[in-house]
């Protein structure tokens, strides 16, 4: 049996997953490339196919890393309240 027929890889589950893991990481890295102005980055993307592995290798190259509990806050302003009374 020959699991990858076209009649048994299309009804499998795992081709959607593919399908879809593929979409939403298009999406993303199109979406970041974009807000970043990465013209070329953008345009590769949105015409070579890799099944997910360009995103992939945009996302992890271009990915900023950011701790919320270790980020320091501004400090706070303090108010003068000199000459108001």
């Amino acid at each position: 049996m020959n699991f990858f027929t076209p009649s048994n890889l299309f009804s499998s589950p795992f081709f959607y997953i593919l399908v879809l893991a593929d979409l939403l990481l298009r999406g993303l890295a199109l979406y970041k490339s974009a807000r970043k102005d990465q013209r070329v980055w953008f345009v590769a993307l949105l015409i070579i196919n890799s099944m997910g592995l360009l995103p992939l290798i945009y996302l992890l190259v271009n990915k900023e890393i950011v701790f919320p509990a270790t980020a320091k806050a501004a400090p706070a302003k303090k108010s003068s309240r000199r000459g108001k009374k």
